[in-house]
């Protein structure tokens, strides 16, 4: 049986968590089909909301086994934005399984462990220069996450001037891109909402192929 899942993201480069989200569903022993939606092309717009995101795809009709919802913490706490979530789905979708994907305030603190990654979507991967990145749990206590993780690979490139400057403009492919290549078992497995976000996932799939 394949069962249909359906991955809400806050932008087009939190997609890069598919694959991940797939490669637990093999682990466990299932077989999935993931639909992204493209809101950008939905009209009216949704906006950021999730409420407003699970009532346009509801409204396509379709039918969808569990729903996986990413939001960023911000300077928050991860449990509020879980519960608007959970409050979401129960308004929007009643009875629709789902798991909340929470970092600790950005998704960004996740990509900034990973300086192999780092340097190879920087186009420059035996580059030596000093990019100062925190290390293990430190990565979600950096006050601006998104910011460091645009300024470290361009730093990473040594790329000057107008190539830099062209750099620069594809920081959300590079996301994307480093989200792709996130090794799950790397240095982000050490941090407690990444293993959150695998735990949780653990137990939506247990509870689909029981």
């Amino acid at each position: 049986m394949t069962y249909r899942v359906l991955f809400i993201g806050e932008g087009s480069s939190d997609n890069g968590l598919v694959p991940h989200v797939e490669s637990i569903a093999v682990r466990k022993g299932l077989e999935i089909s993931v639909t992204v939606p493209d809101f950008g092309l939905l009209r009216p717009s949704t906006g950021h909301s999730v409420p407003g995101k699970l009532r346009a795809i509801r409204a396509l009709g379709g039918t969808y086994d569990l729903a996986v919802v990413r939001r960023d913490a911000d300077r928050g706490l991860a449990q509020d934005r879980r519960d608007e979530i959970e409050e979401a789905v129960d308004a929007e979708w009643p009875g629709l399984q789902h798991v909340a994907v929470v970092p600790v305030r950005m998704l960004e603190a996740w990509l900034l462990l990973d300086e192999e990654c780092l340097r190879q979507v920087a186009e420059n991967p035996r580059g030596r220069v000093g990019l100062d990145l925190p290390k293990g749990v430190a990565a979600e206590k950096v006050a601006d996450p998104k910011q460091l993780l645009k300024d470290s690979p361009a730093q990473a490139s040594e790329y000057k001037g107008r190539r830099l400057a062209q750099f620069q403009k594809r920081f959300s492919q590079h996301r994307l891109r480093m989200l792709e290549l996130l090794d799950p078992e790397g240095p982000v497995a050490c941090l407690p909402s990444w293993q959150g976000f695998v735990k949780d996932l653990d137990i939506a799939f247990d509870t689909l192929g029981g």
